[in-house]
């Protein structure tokens, strides 16, 4: 029996594990107007405080919802909750709709972007400088790009057969060192999610609009596209930061990451640097390191912890271990009216599980730079049928679809624990379905929109068509978890909260400042 099975075994032998996983979902979506183009006013007030509200904030932009779910052990619970909150939404747009790909709508210029406003307080004011910061740095437009964000733990069962019985401080370290083993597997084997589920192989030609780019273009109309890509939201055009290349971030263990990720934060950037902090009175970033703060570190991953009020991400984990990981590479889904589907949900559960049962050796740098190579392969050109990925530095070549095969053989074993334990099948359907992507790149997500692409004309008018069948679906829809009572009492919430805070923000907003990066000088 392998070391992968040995533990798929121990792990089963617990009636609930399965059942048990923490699953959270933050789907971001750019408001859009009949036209197609980029809506331009402020986040709407029948929404709450977007500094406040749970359910319904805004991320980069005035223009971009973010939704958020809290956390869930039942996936259909999970998609309910998200559909609930899309339709309340829908509800306070006014005749706008929601953009339901991950590449922008037309954008007439980057100043069309309106920064998110968070209100007078030292918290929503520094809210808002961190946007301004990531717009000198980045440009608007790569900061409107959508995404889902997939939040999973596992729980204390699955760890308890896993380990046994231990401390707490042995535990906490167990858990930590697991699932930092669970992100290195992901950095070899991850790029399996924009093969399935990239959605973002066509853009725009407004969103490259006076940029230079050595790809390939092809033309369906006006849209922008490469015949063989998955999603060049991941790609250097997309949601990435070069400047972040220089830095050396090891996941080998908790340390490792924080020892790297606090350096980060603390590198100056000359280029940067150029850009000034605070000039003519007036802010322009938070600071001019290499990182303004942690949360603008770009990876397709995240260890994360719940923090505590004040508590900075890194502190949080230093505190307690690894309590989640955020899964960040998933594009939004176009085929689903709320960016994701039951499919996907739970082929993470499978993947995930694989991730974190199956040998994960350390990496060094050059292990690092050989997944780099993998993912943008896969992003580029993963349709291409019999495209050559190298797992290792030293490691064998092999096609992404006989990879792609001899991890399916794995996720088969675990799908069948899991609906043996749950009832049905829908695990292993969900690997029926998938495993026949493989050999079939034009099944994939990317692959069916680039078809509705052609069929259609353009990438923008595929958007629109989508976006108001949506809107529709939205209004339509009856609450299956939340109620509308619930959803405004929200909103009346965090309109007071918000307030409370700017009434209770009393100090200067160069000391809050000062006081909040003092970290920086210890």
């Amino acid at each position: 029996m392998t070391d992968f099975a040995a533990r798929l075994k121990q792990v089963a032998t617990n009636p609930k594990t399965f059942s048990q996983f923490g699953r959270g979902v933050e789907r971001e979506t750019l408001r859009y107007t009949e036209d197609g183009h980029l809506a331009t006013g402020p986040h709407p007030k029948a929404l709450g405080s977007a500094l406040m509200n749970g359910w319904v904030t805004t991320d980069f932009s005035e223009s971009l919802l973010e939704f958020i779910t809290p956390v869930s052990n039942d996936v259909p619970t999970l998609l309910n909750q998200l559909s609930d909150i899309h339709h309340f939404t829908q509800t306070k747009l006014d005749g706008e709709k929601m953009w339901p790909l991950s590449m922008p709508c037309y954008v007439g210029s980057e100043d069309y972007i309106q920064l998110a406003q968070y209100g007078t307080s030292n918290n929503g004011k520094m809210k808002t400088l961190y946007r301004e910061g990531l717009k000198r740095r980045y440009g608007s437009l790569m900061q409107i790009i959508s995404g889902v964000h997939f939040n999973f733990s596992f729980p204390d069962s699955f760890w308890d057969s896993l380990f046994g019985e231990q401390t707490e401080e042995a535990r906490c370290k167990s858990k930590s060192d697991a699932y930092f083993g669970l992100i290195r597997n992901y950095y070899r084997f991850g790029w399996l999610i924009p093969y399935f589920f990239g959605a973002s192989p066509a853009l725009c030609p407004s969103f490259i609009k006076g940029r230079e780019t050595k790809l390939p273009f092809e033309k369906i109309g006006e849209t922008l596209y490469l015949p063989n890509a998955t999603a060049l939201r991941l790609s250097d055009l997309g949601y990435t930061n070069s400047a972040q290349s220089v830095l050396k971030i090891g996941f080998n263990s908790l340390e490792q990451y924080l020892d790297g990720l606090n350096q980060a934060i603390r590198t100056p950037s000359e280029e940067f640097a150029e850009i000034g902090t605070k000039v003519d009175g007036e802010y322009r970033q938070l600071n001019s390191n290499v990182l303004q703060i942690e949360n603008e570190l770009y990876a397709p991953i995240r260890p994360k912890r719940v923090a505590k009020s004040g508590e900075k991400p890194s502190e949080a984990l230093a505190r307690g271990g690894v309590e989640y990981i955020e899964v960040r590479s998933l594009d939004v889904n176009p085929f689903s009216s709320i960016g994701i589907n039951e499919q996907q949900v739970r082929f993470l559960d499978l993947f995930l599980t694989w991730s974190v049962l199956t040998d994960s050796a350390e990496m060094d740098n050059c292990e690092l730079e050989c997944w780099r190579d993998n993912w943008n392969k896969v992003i580029l050109e993963g349709r291409q049928v019999g495209l050559e990925l190298q797992i290792g530095c030293h490691g064998e070549r092999l096609s992404l679809q006989d990879w792609a095969k001899r991890v399916f053989k794995d996720l088969r074993s675990i799908a069948e624990m899991m609906d043996a334990e749950q009832g049905g099948r829908a695990y292993q359907e969900t690997c029926d379905t998938l495993g026949s992507w493989i050999d079939n790149p034009e099944l994939t997500i990317s692959g069916q929109l680039l078809e509705e692409t052609k069929k259609l004309g353009g990438l923008g008018k595929v958007g629109c068509a989508l976006g108001s069948a949506y809107a529709q679906q939205h209004a339509a829809h009856q609450y299956k978890v939340y109620s509308a009572e619930l959803m405004e009492a929200e909103v009346r919430r965090s309109v007071i909260d918000q307030q409370q805070s700017e009434e209770a923000s009393t100090q200067d907003f160069d000391s809050f400042l000062a006081d909040y990066f003092s970290y920086l000088k210890a």
